[in-house]
């Protein structure tokens, strides 16, 4: 089964993404986050008590689903292979600043797309800073940057993560007891867990076949003119502009969008810190969900960041707050980073540049 051999194949591949997407919007999933990595990283880790921020703890079974089905179809189709190279902690700094700069934004490059689809003009923003990281950092690949080639490993070594993955889900299976679950926010939103983790199965599957990649897509415009993996982003976008329309859920404003703020400069900046970090570890959050998922030890490693990145982002105060209209109880609220988030953005950022440009080189 190859999707790779034509860009109709590849756009076939992202407008049943898109479908999957639709589902789980219309089962549960919280506004304009159908699907979301850092989210439901996020929502996972807290379900984990990696954090106690109490609107955004659950243990997300698409995440769960994105792995595995990553992990059965490269198995399937004979494409596992148990891999690792070098500079794991590099590659875990990077996940974890890829964390930060998307609870910046408040949200990954795909549930950026997803707000796109949905009128988000603030998700248009924040694409500006996603686009412009990644140019910084073809600059730094350009100039000879390289965190190693990877080496086959222990078969089961590629393995560690998708058996972790069914440990969670075996907790989830076993009862809420084991996890913690938030009772109102976005947190306690959720489509039924048998049709989330088929739909994680099935995007994962696809993602891995398709190679979808966010960053991907637009470093090979950039880097060779090569539309092919965006053919797969633009599919799962008109799937989603066609569904927000249809069901009245498409609104081209910045303001009144669910969990998203109107801080255009934190929106710019949290998706440049995406796009570059992204563009050194070699894949967005959920290529590196999915390479993890076909044996990945980088990309595991890289995950892991993820996972703590999450943590401290609610642990310390940097996500960024939603914006929200004022109600008879409550005043409004503005939304956008605490000064917490906007000094842990300029590291993520000197750091990142260190890293691009004073880092790893070929040789």
């Amino acid at each position: 089964m190859n999707l790779t051999d034509s860009k109709a194949k590849l756009a076939v591949g992202g407008a049943l993404c898109g479908v999957v997407a639709v589902l789980l919007a219309i089962f549960g999933n919280p506004g304009n986050m159908a699907i979301c990595i850092a989210c439901f990283i996020r929502d996972t880790a807290g379900a984990l008590g990696m954090h106690q921020a109490a609107v955004v703890q659950y243990a997300r079974p698409e995440i769960i689903g994105i792995v595995l089905g990553a992990f059965i179809i490269s198995v399937v189709t004979k494409e596992y292979r148990s891999t690792a190279g070098s500079s794991p902690m590099i590659r875990f700094v990077l996940g974890i600043i890829i964390m930060i700069g998307a609870l910046l934004f408040l949200g990954c490059p795909l549930r950026m797309v997803l707000r796109m689809a949905a009128g988000d003009l603030n998700a248009y923003v924040g694409l500006i800073g996603f686009v412009a990281g990644i140019a910084t950092g073809i600059v730094a690949l350009k100039q000879g940057f390289s965190l190693g080639r990877a080496h086959e490993t222990n078969k089961m070594n590629g393995a560690v993560l998708p058996v972790l993955m069914l440990g969670i889900l075996v907790m989830i299976l076993m009862g809420s007891s084991l996890l913690i679950a938030s009772e109102k926010g976005p947190g306690s939103m959720h489509a039924p867990v048998w049709l989330a983790l088929i739909g994680g199965i099935v995007f994962g599957a696809l993602a891995q076949k398709t190679r979808m990649c966010f960053a991907g897509s637009i470093r090979d415009i950039m880097l060779m003119k090569n539309f092919d993996l965006f053919s797969v982003i633009a599919a799962l976008f008109g799937v989603m502009l066609i569904y927000n329309i249809a069901t009245g859920n498409f609104h081209l404003s910045f303001s009144g969008q669910p969990v998203a703020h109107a801080q255009h400069l934190w929106n710019i900046l949290g998706m440049y810190i995406v796009g570059l970090a992204a563009t050194l570890a070699g894949g967005c959050p959920l290529r590196q969900l999915v390479l993890a998922g076909q044996g990945s030890s980088d990309a595991a490693v890289t995950v892991a960041g993820m996972f703590v990145g999450s943590a401290l982002c609610h642990n310390l105060k940097l996500a960024s707050a939603a914006a929200a209209a004022a109600t008879a109880e409550t005043e409004a609220v503005v939304g956008g980073p605490a000064i917490q988030g906007k000094i842990a953005g300029v590291i993520c950022i000197v750091v990142l540049l260190i890293i691009a440009f004073a880092g790893n080189k070929r040789k």
